[in-house]
């Protein structure tokens, strides 16, 4: 008798396979999102301090209180909006499993989950192990922006989830205020949840303000935000974030957590814990990460491919319209194996593979990475 998994036709993933490429042939890779520098030595003796300290067995379902109230404060540092450290904030391993526990949570067969693509390559499998109908609405290249419309026409009754992402992987753009506005008065009056990933909320550029769900009352009660201590503190390995929601949608999330992985590193939110009460230490990310971006364009102003800065997260776009017409995947895989740099096409994030000949390239890394990187890009 044949097995029947749930996701047969699932596709090996673009990072798993551009960073394999980048491994094979020794390329640079600025595929995957990580950086290659190491987080602030003090957070990591952190850790051990705890390990040593004997804080080396279960930590509390929902995480440990001292670092939910940290995360509550930080809220109300940079929002002005608060959550409630006992019953509205869980820590989590990663974001991924905040996103899949939230759906596997609300989406049951038959409901419809809105998500706007380019999307982050694990909101449309979890919607589809968990019997829900993904509702893919295209981002206008090339600025990516929503078409409300379009969104206001595909809500209906069977319309369960939004979910958003902002600032956005893989394009770098981020949402106004007048698109979280449009957002909650789309879904006012409705049983819609809105899952916001945040992730790069400490990743935005040029004066712009991260237009949070929370910031919204309206939207804020019917909404959940993930969030990712690997993004924002350079150690994408630890696997820590966490997700907030009002008490309610929370309770009925902490049911499923519970069962799926039950509690996280229980060392490492003491050392997140400790490391959160000076806000520096999330306060500059974005300066720090924009650094970064102005140095990465800069050296690749001689190059033929074109750009608009990034306005948040770690990653750049850039446009070889001009350099070649191959399909976005194949050149991604000839600049790999040929010319050693290693990138990720975004047809594969795009409905129907939509190819609009853009790469995105990883600027999280060193001074020298991003020179030697530049080096290759302005002789293709």
């Amino acid at each position: 008798m044949p097995f029947t998994p749930k996701l047969a036709q699932a596709k090996t993933s673009i990072f798993s396979i551009m960073s394999a490429l980048a491994k094979k042939h020794n390329a640079i890779n600025l595929s995957q999102g990580f950086p290659n520098f190491k987080s602030d030595q003090s957070l990591i003796n952190g850790v051990s301090r705890a390990m040593n300290s004997g804080y080396n067995q279960y930590a509390p379902m929902a995480g440990i209180i001292e670092l939910r109230t940290a995360i509550s404060q930080k809220f109300e540092r940079l929002y002005n909006s608060s959550y409630h450290p006992e019953t509205e904030i869980t820590v989590t391993a990663g974001a991924t499993q905040a996103i899949f526990t939230i759906i596997s949570t609300f989406i049951k067969p038959n409901d419809e989950v809105i998500i706007f693509k380019p999307a982050y390559d694990c909101y449309e499998p979890a919607v589809e192990v968990n019997g829900g109908k993904v509702i893919a609405i295209a981002l206008e290249a090339t600025l990516y922006r929503i078409n409300w419309q379009t969104v206001k026409n595909s809500i209906n009754a069977n319309t369960k989830m939004i979910i958003i992402n902002t600032p956005h992987n893989p394009s770098g753009t981020v949402k106004s205020k007048a698109d979280m506005v449009k957002l909650q008065t789309l879904t006012s009056g409705t049983d819609i949840i809105v899952l916001s990933d945040e992730v790069y909320e400490h990743m935005i550029f040029d004066g712009e303000q991260h237009q949070s769900v929370c910031l919204f009352p309206e939207l804020k009660q019917r909404s959940f935000i993930t969030a990712s201590f690997g993004k924002t503190f350079h150690n994408t390995g630890w696997k820590v974030g966490y997700c907030c929601a009002p008490a309610e949608l929370m309770d009925a999330y902490r049911n499923i957590h519970q069962f799926i992985v039950f509690s996280v590193h229980h060392p490492t939110q003491k050392a997140l814990a400790n490391y959160l009460a000076k806000p520096d230490h999330y306060l500059k990310i974005s300066d720090f990460y924009q650094q970064k971006r102005d140095r990465f364009l800069e050296l690749i102003e001689p190059s033929r491919f074109k750009y608009t800065p990034s306005q948040g997260t770690y990653y750049q776009v850039l446009d070889f319209s001009e350099i070649t017409q191959e399909y976005d995947v194949d050149f991604a895989k000839r600049l790999t194996i040929t010319n050693g740099i290693a990138a990720i096409p975004l047809s594969v994030f795009n409905d129907n593979n939509q190819d609009d000949s853009v790469l995105r390239f990883c600027f999280a890394k060193t001074d020298e990475t991003l020179k030697s990187a530049a080096d290759i890009l302005n002789i293709i």
